[in-house]
């Protein structure tokens, strides 16, 4: 598997264009020290993006239940493709190859172009990662390029490092409570301890829940090494996904163009969910930017 490895002026960012589009690893070096920014993917060449430290989410974020929709009168199926579980997960990109088209020193552009098939539209998809010596930005692109409206979403999966101490911050509104199979089932304040307005703790609080409101900034601190990462992102990013599995050396926070299964939560009347459509070759388009801060 071919690798492509970006620099700029300390910072340092891998991707595998064949493994999903995904990060393999975003770093940067100060003096003798080395600190990465996302959990770095130790076996890229393993082919499992759900080990990477980031991946993109088209055309659809998170999950589909049963893999199952309606849209305008046309009922889709779609293979479940991440066993056992019942439910269609994260889109197509980061299952798949995607193409170089550019590449400069601190700058590349990837593209992943998509058949009609079980999702019975055809569309092409881009990432253009620019990187900086103290920050990141991803830019994605969704294209309908089929010959009638397509539903559509965005999103970014990113894989942050844990400690002990590490805090989420991001103003939002509400959040989706769910099911055992992560599946939303009402929309309500957060509860105190798991309100990221208030600074969450990773480590206090398992989550895997989809915040709306979130105005497009969210910050995460490591205290034990004084670094503070900004995450900022454009329209229509505008809900947050924060995952913090029990144990595990990592988490999430996820911004994304719509809720979880929200085909099926539009298609019942929820006007709320930011599911959208693309007319033929329209495009849906948003940026990611990470910053740090010491």
């Amino acid at each position: 598997m071919d690798l492509i490895t970006l620099r700029a002026d300390g910072a340092g960012l891998v991707l595998a264009p064949a493994a999903g589009g995904s990060l393999v690893r975003y770093w940067i070096d100060r003096g003798a020290t080395t600190t990465d920014l996302l959990r770095p993917w130790s076996a890229p060449r393993s082919g499992d993006p759900l080990a990477a430290a980031a991946f993109a989410l088209v055309p659809y974020s998170n999950r589909i239940r049963e893999g199952r929709f309606s849209f305008r009168g046309r009922e889709v199926v779609l293979p479940l493709n991440r066993l056992p579980e019942r439910h269609s997960i994260h889109g197509h990109g980061w299952q798949a190859a995607w193409r170089p088209l550019e590449v400069r020193a601190h700058e590349a552009i990837l593209e992943f172009g998509h058949a009609a098939g079980a999702w019975p539209w055809a569309y092409r998809a881009t990432q253009h990662f620019v990187l900086a010596p103290a920050s990141l930005s991803v830019a994605l692109t969704l294209r309908n390029e089929s010959d009638s409206p397509m539903p559509a979403g965005l999103g970014w999966h990113p894989y942050f490092p844990r400690t002990p101490r590490t805090t989420i911050t991001a103003d939002v509104q509400a959040v989706w409570s769910t099911d055992d199979e992560v599946m939303p089932t009402s929309l309500a304040p957060p509860r105190p301890e798991t309100d990221p307005r208030r600074g969450v703790m990773v480590d206090a609080v398992p989550l895997d829940n989809c915040f709306v409101g979130w105005r497009r900034r969210a910050v995460i601190e490591w205290p034990e090494s004084g670094m503070r990462l900004v995450m900022t992102a454009e329209a229509p990013l505008d809900f947050l996904v924060v995952y913090t599995p029990p144990g595990r050396p990592f988490f999430c926070v996820e911004p994304v163009s719509h809720v979880t299964d929200a085909f099926n939560l539009a298609a019942a009347g929820r006007a709320d969910t930011g599911a959208r459509a693309l007319e033929p070759g329209e495009t849906l388009q948003a940026t990611v930017s990470l910053s740090l801060e010491r």
